[in-house]
């Protein structure tokens, strides 16, 4: 038996088929349901199992369950066509099924976003793997808040609330907000910069006007530095930033420069064979850098006569420069001692001079009376 058009518009309008009808489309998209999660998940995998990448997999597995609850919502909003329900239930129900699609949509939204981990991870990778993850962490936790907020004010309209004054009122939370995260969003860009410009990194000796230590850990909000004295000091990003910050681990070659004082007894001969001496000393030392080495007779001081020594070692390393400063200057030490030197230390000459009135006294002969 074939029903024609209007037989069909009958039977459909039909208050005693109307029940069954919307049942029985419920019903159908509950099975299309299940079968679309099999037959997807079949299909899907078995694509997905030629490619090594897991990203796809982690988004089909991300979606597949807002989408399977699309089902419901569909053959619910359809079923309810079929049905003779009084204005009062349908004036809730049917926001009621508009909010469950508005919430599915930003459901998988909200989803997707923890896949893009990887993604955010791969762009933010060369900034160490610390602060990537911070980085990411922080930029998906913002995403995912503003997506809830986004889909709380499209639900809210839907039921007919006015969200102006919600919108007003989350512009002022978003001011306090911004007040109270100003330090957090200025030690963010502050960290960005520290790793576009890279002044420094995890391992290098640096001193700022603050600070001067090893860089331990360089974070989304401060870089600890660990001080000589073994202590750690927190500086937020935002002031190393915004510093001069001098990096002792760049330097190349490391300076040494000082002053020996030799006492004005030293002939000339002498101070000529010294200087000699030392600048061979400096030129066959194997950890001294060939490039820059002065030795020069340059002052004659108050209690002293001056050679200025001017040269670099080839290490950067504290322990190794302190080794290879001790070696010289006891190299030092023999050279001056071989010439028949000596070192000078601070010294003063004191004259006394004796009054005229006295020396004449003295040497004035006396009378006959005053001998006797």
């Amino acid at each position: 038996m074939i029903l024609c058009k209007g037989e069909w518009l009958n039977f459909l309008n039909n208050p005693d088929y109307q029940i069954p009808i919307a049942i029985a489309i419920f019903t159908f998209f509950l099975i299309a349901r299940k079968l679309f999660q099999v037959i997807t998940k079949f299909v899907v995998l078995t694509i997905f199992k030629k490619t090594n990448n897991t990203f796809d997999e982690e988004i089909f597995d991300s979606i597949q369950k807002p989408l399977s609850f699309l089902f419901i919502f569909i053959g619910a909003n359809i079923a309810l066509q079929f049905l003779d329900v009084p204005k009062e239930f349908k004036s809730f129900i049917v926001p009621l099924i508009k909010s469950g699609f508005a919430f599915i949509i930003f459901w998988t939204i909200y989803n997707i976003l923890t896949p893009l981990t990887k993604v955010i991870n791969k762009l933010t990778h060369k900034f160490g793997k610390e602060l990537s993850d911070d980085i990411t962490n922080f930029l998906i936790k913002t995403l995912k808040f503003l997506v809830i907020s986004i889909g709380f004010v499209a639900i809210m309209n839907v039921w007919g609330y006015n969200i102006s004054g919600f919108l007003a009122s989350l512009g002022l939370v978003g001011m306090a907000l911004a007040l109270a995260a100003k330090d957090t969003a200025s030690n963010l860009f502050g960290s960005l910069v520290i790793f576009s410009d890279r002044p420094f990194k995890i391992g290098d000796w640096i001193m700022t006007p603050d600070v001067e230590g090893i860089v331990e850990q360089i974070g989304i909000r401060s870089t600890k530095v660990r001080t000589f004295a073994q202590a750690i000091v927190t500086v937020p990003n935002a002031v190393l930033a915004n510093s001069a910050i001098l990096n002792w681990s760049r330097m190349g070659k490391r300076r040494i420069k000082m002053n020996i004082g030799l006492t004005y007894s030293t002939t000339a001969t002498q101070m000529q064979n010294i200087v000699q001496d030392l600048r061979t000393m400096l030129e066959n030392h194997n950890d001294i850098h060939q490039d820059t080495i002065f030795i020069y007779f340059t002052d004659f001081q108050d209690s002293s006569l001056g050679i200025f020594c001017y040269f670099f070692t080839k290490t950067i390393n504290w322990g190794e420069y302190m080794r290879v400063r001790e070696d010289v200057n006891l190299k030092i030490m023999h050279i001056v001692e071989q010439n028949g030197a000596s070192f000078a230390f601070p010294s003063r000459s004191i004259y006394i001079e004796t009054p005229k009135e006295e020396v004449l006294k003295k040497e004035t002969p006396k009378t006959t009376n005053e001998l006797i």
